[in-house]
């Protein structure tokens, strides 16, 4: 089986060869992944951008990017589209035009509920299988609505979770993202909390950086140890520093305690501003107050991200509280989605056939 994959974020491709593994080993995949697993049109690398600002910058490329996978459609048994809803929901509706037989199955969808729920009558016309990784996401849509909920695909991926919590906080993870402009912005930051803190740090940086990467980023890492894998030193260490992203996610259901910290551009802030209807940006809080009053863990946004706030917050947490709260956001999410969406996407082809 040959499918169309759109998967364009680091985070999705993570998910992707989870699923990968769950799926014959006859499978092939074209279109856009991480090129470990086959032969993907484009580097990841050029597709990074970071608010509403630099996207703009990038509509004629991504325009062009967006048609050459239409096209590329033709050839595919299935398509799959993996988070990314500003160019895979354009995608969908190029397809479905195109090929209005061809089969798309949609993993880890554009969070409609928030942004614009329009969208949601959209989704339901366009997507052939709906695979919802948020226990309340189905909610919004349609009784008929072709959506299941599969499971979070972290609890695929993340081996180990925290029973119990060491008495004193010695080590402490930050996290300054993954993008450029997050990674710039916070490091100034999270520099003078370290020298305010007597622990040890862990710099988490991505695999894929560069050492040119490093330097031009990240400065003199001098009163920070270096580490690459992410679940395994979140596990490892007692409270975290991080910017909003899957990342703060992770620490949540690893059971490490930390706060999340996030700048975004102003004009990039201002939009979302105004086109979100959340009161949280973390997507554990988001869960977690669907059944809970109360919040996981602390935001500080824009201007509240202060060496001073971020050590108050942390001198104020209560890490018990947080631990048995994050298992009862396991609970809540129940189990990993790789072996349902193969199941998914399998089984349909054996009714086509």
């Amino acid at each position: 089986m040959k499918i169309l994959v759109s998967a364009l974020e680091h985070s999705a491709n993570i998910h992707l060869k989870s699923l990968k593994k769950e799926l014959s080993p006859s499978t092939e995949f074209i279109g856009i992944f991480d090129g470990e697993l086959g032969d993907s049109i484009i580097d990841l690398r050029s597709l990074a951008i970071m608010g509403f600002v630099d996207a703009f910058k990038k509509l004629r490329f991504f325009f062009k990017l967006n048609t050459q996978m239409a096209e590329m459609a033709k050839d595919a048994d299935k398509v799959l589209l993996i988070d990314s809803s500003g160019f895979n929901l354009p995608l969908a509706k190029k397809i479905k035009k195109k090929y209005p037989k061809k089969e798309i199955i949609y993993y880890i969808l554009p969070q409609a509920w928030a942004w614009k729920p329009k969208r949601i009558a959209v989704l339901e016309r366009t997507i052939d299988h709906l695979a919802s990784i948020l226990p309340f996401e189905k909610d919004y849509y349609s009784r008929n609505a072709p959506i299941t909920y599969v499971g979070h695909p972290l609890l695929d991926i993340i081996p180990h979770f925290k029973e119990s919590l060491n008495q004193e906080v010695k080590q402490i993870a930050f996290m300054p993202g993954s993008r450029k402009g997050e990674i710039k912005k916070l490091m100034p930051i999270f520099k003078k909390v370290v020298q305010k803190l007597d622990v040890e740090a862990t710099i988490i940086i991505p695999k894929h950086f560069t050492k040119e990467d490093i330097k031009e980023l990240y400065g003199n890492l001098s009163g920070f140890n270096i580490a690459h894998d992410a679940h395994k030193t979140l596990y490892e260490v007692d409270f975290a520093f991080i910017c909003s992203g899957t990342a703060t996610l992770e620490a949540a259901l690893i059971g490490t305690p930390f706060v999340l910290s996030y700048i975004a551009k102003p004009l990039d802030y201002f939009i979302a501003s105004k086109l979100v209807k959340l009161s949280h940006i973390g997507l554990s809080n988001i869960m977690f107050t669907k059944f809970n009053d109360r919040d996981l863990h602390p935001e500080l946004i824009q201007d509240e991200v202060t060496p001073q706030n971020l050590i108050k917050a942390y001198q104020e947490y209560d890490r018990a509280t947080f631990l048995s709260d994050s298992k009862r956001l396991r609970a809540y999410l129940q189990h990993g989605s790789s072996k349902t969406v193969a199941s998914i996407i399998e089984s349909r082809e054996d009714n086509d056939n």
